[in-house]
């Protein structure tokens, strides 16, 4: 079994692929990802009451029932794929920032770019994501910071 790594997520059964490669990510979604990886992605956002509600809003679900989803042995596509495209989100602000801990920071801090908006706030949605890693691409490439 590979284990795929994100800055403090290390998730047995996924394929390290799944992060750069659109087929993995797909065969991916499809196979469903394990429930514990909700965990660890919360962890690794600090374990912020903003992290978890983020993942409340994609599996559409309380807080309360959350714990729930830990033990499932697969998610459903739908929510497979918003939390893989969730984590790869995560996973350019890190090498964007370089540092877990500054991408942490700058995912819960609201960004004048983004309308005041946190950008962990925006990720509930496609969209949202999308315009979170255009703000990172603009950061990338010293467009503003």
């Amino acid at each position: 079994m590979s284990t795929a790594e994100l800055h403090g997520v290390v998730t047995e059964g996924l394929d390290p692929a799944v992060f750069d490669d659109t087929a993995e990510f797909i065969r991916t979604v499809r196979r469903g990802v394990p429930g514990q990886l909700i965990r660890e992605a919360i962890d690794a956002l600090g374990n912020t009451p903003e992290a978890r509600e983020l993942f409340v809003t994609l599996l559409e679900t309380t807080s309360g029932n959350l714990h729930r989803y830990y033990k499932r042995a697969a998610l459903g596509r739908t929510a497979s794929e918003e939390v893989l495209d969730t984590l790869r989100l995560v996973r350019y602000a890190q090498a964007v920032f370089d540092d877990a801990g500054v991408a942490a920071d700058w995912l819960a801090a609201p960004i004048p770019a983004l309308a005041g908006e946190t950008p962990l706030a925006l990720c509930d949605t496609f969209q949202g994501r999308q315009l979170v890693r255009d703000a990172l691409g603009k950061i990338e490439y010293g467009e503003f910071s």
